[in-house]
């Protein structure tokens, strides 16, 4: 009995690792059901067929397209480092792109890249460094500036400019920056939208807006500003200038300053040093559109401008317009209700706010007469007026 009671002793005390073994590895087992194994099949396996000679030689053009735009386009991209005094010396602030005008060593850039510099350095895409750097002229509101370095002329290779306004949604795009310090970076995308509006940094005199501006998709991060966006020609047509991010870094969505607009400024601000821009002088709440406040308080068009204050001594007091002159709640804001409604400008229909200050940036000059479509009390009338400067 007593060899029996050890033999049986002995068996279970080897069973009891496996058992443990077993427990663990029910619990780690996964509830899916297994796959079958696939059975093997007699017929042949389908396989991606071969580009065609054509294919192939249609992407190597792309390819040698790009290619070329860089070699050509890429020397006259510069890097702008921006330094300020601090602790008795000049220390690195930020940096930024630009790219060259003209022979006589003016580089178009972004006013906010330049904005608090004490001093500026360039650097030339051959890696020449120049400290010789002048300001020459800044736009706040268009956010360009012109810049001035002093290099041997044989290192000068201005770009040739395009032309915005035939920029069309879907049409490639091309970037060459320095998005992050990274000297030489070229992007490439798409025109995701045009006439796009961004509100200027200029905020003393109050808020304009910066309109006509070109939205990509090619990639432009911090460092990219004051870049060209180019087509596939590589003519500049705008010029690189903020990113719309929750974190800091391009999520597809950037925009250019149209070159139409880089065409009437900056020979301005070679000359002057400034751009002065045409003044109407009126106030109006852009938060509503006309259309969106139509049927709610029953005006008596669907579109224009709604007129909410006039400024004295400017070209909508001289046309006598009128502003608003009672307050009503709308989702929750109020609206200046009472004044005149834009209908359009010089014979142009102006459907939204944005669309009148596009006008007045982009078609008109201080000093010129504008007449003025309105409509007051039901009634439709034209009156006019001399644009003064902008304040």
């Amino acid at each position: 009995m007593d060899g029996r009671k050890h033999l049986l002793l002995l068996l279970a005390l080897l069973t009891l690792p496996v058992l443990a073994c077993n427990a663990q590895e029910l619990v780690l087992e996964p509830t899916a059901t297994p796959l079958a194994r696939p059975t093997l099949s007699s017929k042949p396996v389908p396989t991606v067929p071969p580009l065609s000679d054509e294919d192939l030689a249609e992407l190597d053009a792309e390819d040698a397209l790009l290619a070329s735009l860089y070699r050509r386009v890429n020397p006259a991209v510069v890097y702008i480092e921006v330094l300020v005094q601090h602790g008795g010396g000049l220390q690195p602030l930020t940096s930024g792109s630009g790219f060259m005008f003209d022979r006589q060593g003016h580089v178009v850039t972004n006013h906010h890249v330049i904005e608090n510099a004490d001093e500026l350095q360039v650097v030339l895409a051959d890696g020449l460094v120049t400290h010789d750097v002048e300001v020459v002229g800044s736009d706040p509101y268009a956010d360009l500036a012109v810049i001035r370095i002093n290099v041997p002329t044989d290192r000068l290779v201005p770009l040739e400019l395009g032309d915005s306004d035939a920029l069309r949604v879907g049409q490639r795009v091309i970037a060459i920056g320095n998005p992050f310090g990274l000297q030489g970076t070229m992007t490439a995308g798409v025109v995701s939208a045009v006439g796009r509006t961004l509100t200027s940094q200029v905020l003393e005199e109050g808020s304009f807006s910066n309109p006509e501006i070109i939205q990509t998709d090619a990639s432009i991060n911090p460092g990219n500003s004051g870049g060209p966006l180019l087509d596939s020609r590589a003519r500049v047509v705008g010029v690189n200038t903020a990113i719309r991010s929750r974190t800091g870094v391009n999520a597809g969505v950037g925009f250019a300053v149209p070159v139409n607009t880089v065409k009437r400024i900056v020979p301005h601000l070679i000359e002057k040093g400034e751009y002065e821009y045409p003044y109407l002088g009126i106030t109006s709440d852009n938060r509503f559109t006309v259309a969106e406040l139509f049927d709610r308080l029953d005006l008596p068009v669907a579109y224009g401008v709604l007129v909410s204050e006039v400024q004295p001594g400017t070209a909508a007091a001289e046309a006598g317009l009128r502003g608003g002159d009672r307050e009503v709640e709308v989702m929750g804001r109020t609206v200046v209700l009472g004044g005149d409604i834009i209908t359009a400008i010089n014979g142009e229909e102006l459907r939204t706010f944005d669309d009148l200050v596009a006008y007045l940036v982009s078609d008109v000059e201080v000093g010129q007469e504008v007449t003025l479509t309105i409509v007051r009390d039901g009634e439709q009338m034209e009156v006019s007026g001399t644009l003064g400067k902008r304040p």
